[in-house]
């Protein structure tokens, strides 16, 4: 196989190189630069899992090493961008360090995921990316939306509670859908409902010319209220 089976982990490496970034811009305050490394870093994430599918190169190697990156660009870099938005609010003490426990509990969820064989098709807790792109772009929104989002960010404690609910959802034993169409698979129904509400939701974006991080945001909400209140709201048999 030669220097091919070395692309999916150098992709791998881009996305911690991206994380890394990320979190040097998140302690200059440069959120805006970190959110685009945190872009960056899922651009790659989906990549060397293309490339290792592609080329056939998966190695237990390239399993450990892509949950290191993740943990960095999906775990530390949302805990901190979100720790320093709460520090230019005003917040010091200990609440300030409260959004930490996100880089915790994200820790949790990939070691448990690289051990966990019933999370084959779908996921099991909500996925670090997910969580990470869900913190990024409310924080980017904040910053350059048409909404009230600035005034709802600004209320400190909106980000001390969506740090608890999101890590304790890392961690849950919620059934969480991958976006991989498979045959016969349960998900498929709720798959394409997810994927409808996004494409309107795009569309009236560009229609109503919103910030494009709004789209990012809405995105990863739908996922989280789905994936959530699907259990609840479906008859058990």
């Amino acid at each position: 196989m030669g220097i091919t089976k070395h692309i999916p982990n150098t992709i791998t490496s881009m996305n911690l190189i991206c994380g890394a970034l990320g979190v040097i811009f998140t302690f200059k305050g440069q959120l805006d630069l970190a959110f685009y490394m945190m872009l960056t870093a899922a651009v790659c994430d989906f990549l060397d899992g293309f490339a290792a599918r592609m080329l056939k190169a998966y190695s237990p190697m390239g399993k450990e090493l892509d949950s290191l990156a993740d943990l960095i660009s999906f775990g530390l870099l949302p805990s901190l961008m979100l720790h320093r938005r709460l520090i230019e609010g005003g917040m010091t003490g200990f609440w300030a360090y409260l959004p930490l426990i996100i880089v915790v509990f994200s820790a949790l969820r990939l070691a448990k995921f690289n051990v966990d064989d019933r999370q084959s098709e779908n996921f099991l807790g909500l996925p670090t990316p997910a969580c990470a792109m869900w913190c990024g772009s409310l924080i980017y929104a904040a910053d350059h939306g048409v909404m009230s989002m600035a005034g709802l960010l600004h209320d400190r404690y909106i980000i001390l509670i969506a740090s608890v609910v999101l890590a304790l959802l890392l961690v849950s034993e919620i059934p969480m859908f991958s976006l991989k169409f498979k045959k016969g698979s349960s998900y498929n129904r709720l798959r394409i409902s997810f994927i409808a509400v996004v494409a309107l939701f795009a569309l009236a974006t560009f229609i109503l010319r919103i910030n494009w991080s709004y789209i990012i945001l809405v995105t990863f909400t739908a996922y989280i209220l789905m994936n959530v209140l699907t259990p609840l709201l479906t008859p058990r048999k």
